[in-house]
């Protein structure tokens, strides 16, 4: 057995951060419904993020705004969350600790490019608990498709019916069921639907409820 998290929205409240960054470049740029175009992204990698931006904006501002846009969210982003600034949700902590206190293997599947990964993992003190982390920029396809917890699964050397994956995002959780784990919701700024009830093993409000679920599991 192991446990996979997925890190925006599920250890750090980097959802709720984004769109701070979000909020504020697009009063820069005069830009509606920024809110609803910034959930569509939830779960995506950069290229699928483009995709979704260009849409909803580039006959306004041209080809190309979404690199734009990205980069400025970007540097205001590390500009406000660096070096430790990013908060991290309710739970995480005594949550990884017993997982090390039962010797349960921890990964990560993110969305996020692998070195920021580590970056904001290494700034926030935790990267001592995962065993492995895989990043968004390790597969060619990302979530909803099954190929980054695959993966993650491939390399910490357990069958996916063997593992818990934690997510946030619908896409997340789509992936790991696809993927043949066992996801765990814990919803960030996106209530859960009927298809993540249906798809979902369990929807907990925080981490220490999941943590509880282990307890009572393992």
């Amino acid at each position: 057995m192991c446990v996979i998290f997925d890190m925006d929205g599920v250890i750090f409240d980097s959802e709720n951060a984004c769109l701070k960054c979000w909020k504020i470049t697009a009063d820069k740029y005069n830009l509606d419904n920024i809110e609803e175009v910034f959930y569509k992204c939830i779960g995506t990698n950069n290229a699928q993020t483009d995709e979704i931006i260009e849409s909803a904006y580039s006959e306004k501002l041209g080809n190309g705004i979404s690199k734009k846009f990205r980069e400025e969210n970007s540097f205001l982003f590390h500009e406000l969350y660096d070096n430790g600034n990013l908060p991290i949700k309710p739970g995480v902590v005594e949550l990884l600790d017993y997982l090390k206190s039962r010797e349960m293997p921890v990964g990560i599947a993110s969305s996020t490019r692998k070195t920021t990964v580590i970056k904001e993992l290494t700034d926030a003190g935790l990267i001592k608990y995962f065993d492995k982390i895989v990043g968004g920029d390790s597969v060619k396809i990302s979530k909803p498709n099954p190929e980054i917890y695959l993966l993650a699964c491939k390399e910490m050397d357990v069958q996916p019916s063997l593992a818990y994956a934690i997510e946030d995002s619908y896409n997340g959780i789509r992936a790991a069921y696809s993927a043949g784990m066992h996801p765990i919701m814990v919803p960030d700024i996106i209530a859960p639907n009927d298809e993540m009830k249906k798809l979902s093993e369990a929807i907990f409000d925080d981490l220490l409820e999941v943590k509880k679920y282990f307890m009572e599991k393992y």
